[in-house]
């Protein structure tokens, strides 16, 4: 497996009952199971074409009693009687993400403990997580193949935990942390941010909250790099 989902991997806690949502190629479940950290996963996918990849590979390495395939849409496809305590959901954007765990949540779908990996929109997620009692307690910022990932583990408690807008922002381990990939990927978005503004201000009919967002965004940005 590539070092993202390693991570991921390490993130799960050890006899959890696993549901990974968007499974693809099933590498992670199959990565769990094979080395002993659980003992049943649930790999979920929207898309024929990824499940049936998944079914090849978990029957090529003799998993099938272990990890049930299942065909739906986001956590549809887990029930209350699978007992799944920890979801696993990785490399969509942050909205879909936040959609699918709504989605579940109005009926009454909790999970314990949420593995996540949003390719973009990551403060979204963030805010959600607050919002629904969950307390981020693990965070990962890692690059490969010219990537930066965001990798968040949070558990579900009894009471909302406040995060500053700096700390949603950014990830309050990762902002605590700021290991090299912090500057790399922030100094990125900057860059980006800049010529978004220069973009935004040329615009015929300009969008003045829009504006003031980038405006914000910027300095924020700018704060934690020359920290």
């Amino acid at each position: 497996m590539n070092l993202r989902l390693n991570t991921l991997a390490k993130m799960v806690d050890p006899g959890s009952r696993v549901a990974d949502i968007g499974t693809d190629h099933a590498y992670l479940p199959i990565e769990l199971v094979k080395n002993g950290k659980i003992d049943y996963a649930i790999a979920s996918d929207v898309a024929e074409g990824p499940l049936e990849n998944a079914k090849n590979d978990i029957a090529a390495a003799g998993l099938t009693e272990q990890i049930e395939t299942r065909l739906g849409s986001g956590l549809e496809t887990v029930t209350h009687a699978d007992q799944i305590d920890t979801v696993v959901i990785a490399g969509m954007g942050g909205k879909l993400m936040t959609d699918i765990l709504d989605r579940a949540w109005s009926k009454d779908a909790q999970f314990k403990t949420l593995v996540l990996e949003p390719n973009i929109g990551e403060a979204g997620v963030r805010n959600w997580l607050m919002m629904h009692n969950y307390k981020i307690i693990s965070e990962k910022l890692i690059a490969e193949a010219g990537h930066t990932y965001e990798l968040i583990k949070a558990s579900l408690t009894e009471e909302k935990h406040e995060m500053t807008e700096k700390e949603i922002f950014f990830g309050p381990f990762i902002v605590q942390e700021k290991n090299p990939v912090f500057y790399q990927k922030w100094e990125g978005q900057l860059a980006y941010y800049q010529r978004l503004l220069v973009n935004l201000n040329k615009a015929r009919k300009k969008d003045e909250d829009r504006i003031n967002e980038v405006y914000h965004d910027i300095k924020l940005i700018k704060e934690e790099l020359e920290k």
